[in-house]
């Protein structure tokens, strides 16, 4: 059975800093693109960042780039999303997923396998 497990989670102040981790266990997704997404309340699902296999390439939300970092470590079949300078817009569930194809994606329909979500909130 293929899952996605995150976590990292949790409350922080503005400004503030926070390591989501994205664990696959299942099958090795080495050859996948892996994305984050997040969903603030009340509003859809939104790509937040991509990163294709072996870490060739990597692609950000304008609103996020320059904050936040993705990286993967495949020997770990691990996805990382470092978020710094957090800010209160930020507040959102984060999900991991991983793509059907091997580059980054930025639409929901080009991945296979998405994890349960992780809640972050940053406080003002």
């Amino acid at each position: 059975q293929v899952q996605l497990v995150e976590s990292g989670g949790g409350l922080v102040q503005a400004g503030g800093s926070l390591r989501l981790s994205c664990v696959a266990s299942g099958r090795t997704f080495r050859r996948s693109g892996m994305g984050w997404f997040r969903q603030a309340p009340g509003k859809e699902r939104e790509f937040a960042a991509g990163i294709s296999w072996r870490g060739a390439s990597t692609f950000y939300a304008d609103s996020v780039k320059g904050r936040f970092t993705i990286s993967r470590d495949d020997a770990k079949n691990t996805v990382y999303l470092q978020m710094n300078s957090l800010k209160p817009e930020d507040t959102a569930v984060y999900y991991c997923a991983a793509a059907r194809g091997s580059s980054w994606y930025k639409t929901e329909d080009d991945y296979d396998y998405w994890g349960q979500g992780t809640q972050v909130t940053v406080s003002s």
